[in-house]
């Protein structure tokens, strides 16, 4: 974990001039920012905007406009690779007449500490055959056209949930072995439930992919906008179909072993334009 998710007690900052005018202010969640972690950023801006829009660790971040609040919030994160430093946020906006302002602000990433595990699983995911790697590849091509995929409109609302109420086995951004060769970055969590066991959306999105990979075995991806995906693996029964829209909290499909997996579990990951986060950390968000 990354420590309390607050924004209260997050940091901020507000660029201040010598005269009592409005400024920017920027506020993000978790408070300690990690490689791999999701970030909600919350602004509130100098004069009322009609669009807001936003550049992080060269990504685009979609602002949604909470008139209740009078904020600005947008959804982001840090890839595992990011390396600790310090990261600009560049922000632009648009007011109701027309005219751009901008403003950048500084958001520091810390870097996590996660284990390294050995894992045994059969031969046939560490040393394909011929057919097999065909097979891979054809599933590496149908990922890649899915997942370019992004649209700027928001599908989820509110927080999001887990997918089951169950221990986690494994922890998102362990180093794994597997049968002493083939190192892999653990993508996900692992919940330890048995076959069978009732799968839920963990936020409302549209049914991007659901059928059986060489990899991850029968399997589900919700496209919940603006680049947020959510992947449900290794499952022993699809529920949903492609194309159709489902609601948080919604039964997708079913816990199993297919796949490259050790047993019966469920692997849940999620992916925001690209890059990997922590699910565990966005469970903790207060997402608007």
């Amino acid at each position: 974990m990354f420590g309390a998710v607050s924004f209260c007690v997050g940091q901020s900052y507000a660029a201040r001039s010598k005269t009592a005018t409005p400024s920017w202010s920027v506020r993000w969640q978790p408070t300690k920012l990690v490689n791999g972690s999701p970030i909600v950023f919350q602004v509130k801006s100098p004069a009322p905007l009609k669009s807001l829009s936003g550049k992080w660790l060269t990504h685009d971040v979609f602002f949604e406009f909470d008139s209740e609040k009078g904020l600005w919030y947008g959804l982001a994160g840090a890839s595992l690779e990011t390396r600790a430093g310090s990261y600009p946020l560049t922000l632009e906006g648009a007011t109701a007449s027309g005219q751009k302002i901008s403003f950048q602000q500084k958001v520091s990433i810390g870097r996590a500490r996660y284990p390294t595990i050995p894992v045994k699983v059969a031969k046939k995911f560490t040393e394909p055959s011929p057919q097999q790697l065909e097979e891979i590849k054809h599933d590496q091509a149908v990922k890649s056209d899915l997942f370019a995929r992004t649209t700027p409109e928001q599908e989820w609302s509110g927080r999001f949930l887990p997918p089951v109420q169950a221990p986690v086995s494994d922890v998102f951004g362990t180093r794994r072995v597997f049968n002493g060769k083939v190192q892999s970055m653990h993508q996900g969590l692992d919940y330890a439930v048995p076959s069978g066991t009732p799968i839920a959306a963990l936020n409302a999105g549209t049914v991007l992919l659901a059928r059986p990979l060489y990899f991850e075995g029968d399997c589900v991806v919700l496209d919940h906008g603006q680049g947020l995906l959510t992947l449900y693996l290794h499952l022993s029964e699809i529920g949903v179909k492609e194309g159709e829209q489902v609601k948080r909290g919604q039964q997708i499909g079913s816990s199993g072993g297919t796949g490259r997996a050790t047993g019966p579990h469920l692997h849940v990951a999620v992916r925001w334009q690209g890059v990997y986060l922590d699910p565990a950390s966005l469970f903790q968000l207060q997402v608007p």
